[in-house]
């Protein structure tokens, strides 16, 4: 909690406006943050001066490592975070690319899944990565990229969380994942929970020790219609207790995440939050 409000002190106080040319918004904005949760000791990063639906990250993170490309199957998942961008971005809804409702393109686990190579065929990058922790192997390019430059004009979104690498070291898996761009208001809580589970499943499917997760981002921001609530209300409240998360102990591989895992398999004890903050969603 204290690094997340930290970071939006640091956006409040020293943050420049940029204007954003996606959405047409300013952004009180930083450059550069790190991030850290602590997995081994089960410092969940879960916020509490707003209700967050943790769920619902959770669900999304489910759907990257399947490799959904649909808005429907995440909302099957219980998410409905990519209901907007794959149905209401006019540039994306005007792509040819596009193969109808709730279509979103070739992003995040489609990358991760299936990223096509030349000659034909696709990489399966997360089974290469899962294949090689399970054997106590680490070649230094455990990574999970999902920013493909080649196939930006074909999904619905930049990925923001564009890569995850996986380091092994005396039994211990570590993750650093990079984030390009963060909404801070609404995006942090998200993304800080989907870093902290993705180490803590990796670690569960590779019986490996889980270690640190480190968080960067690298540009952080404020959007302009969302820095009073921020500044007058979040960040005025006390921090409350930090939850307890687990998950289903019969989580074994990978194979289990791509089929009978739910987000009921997940879940946290003593989560307890102010009053949720209806933070504006730019499109």
């Amino acid at each position: 909690m204290k690094q997340y409000l930290d970071l939006c002190q640091r956006i409040i106080d020293y943050g420049v406006w940029v204007e954003n040319t996606r959405t047409g918004k300013r952004c009180l904005t930083v450059i550069n943050s790190d991030l850290s949760y602590d997995v081994s000791r089960n410092q969940f990063p879960l916020i509490t001066t707003r209700k967050i639906f943790w769920k619902s990250a959770v669900a999304e993170l489910l759907g990257y490592i399947r490799g959904y490309d649909n808005a429907k199957d995440f909302r099957k998942l219980g998410t409905k975070t990519w209901d907007a961008n794959a149905n209401l971005n006019q540039d994306w809804l005007d792509n040819p690319y596009r193969k109808g409702l709730d279509h979103m393109g070739r992003v995040y686990g489609v990358q991760g899944r299936s990223w096509f190579k030349y000659g034909g065929g696709y990489v399966d990058q997360l089974h290469k990565i899962v294949e090689h922790l399970s054997m106590g192997f680490d070649d230094r390019s455990e990574i999970l990229n999902f920013y493909n430059p080649g196939e930006l004009h074909m999904g619905c979104l930049k990925p923001c969380v564009y890569s995850h690498h996986f380091s092994l070291l005396d039994h211990t898996l570590y993750l650093n994942s990079t984030q390009r761009s963060c909404d801070v208001p609404l995006g942090l809580a998200f993304n800080m929970v989907q870093v902290y589970v993705f180490l803590a499943v990796m670690s569960k499917i590779t019986k490996k020790k889980p270690g640190i997760a480190y968080h960067k981002i690298v540009n952080a921001h404020i959007y302009e219609n969302q820095l009073e609530l921020m500044r007058d209300v979040q960040i005025k409240r006390r921090p409350l207790n930090r939850a307890v998360f687990h998950m289903n102990p019969k989580i074994q591989s990978l194979r289990d995440l791509e089929t009978w895992v739910t987000v009921d398999d997940f879940w946290v004890d003593g989560y307890v939050s102010h009053e949720p903050i209806k933070y504006p969603f730019s499109l």
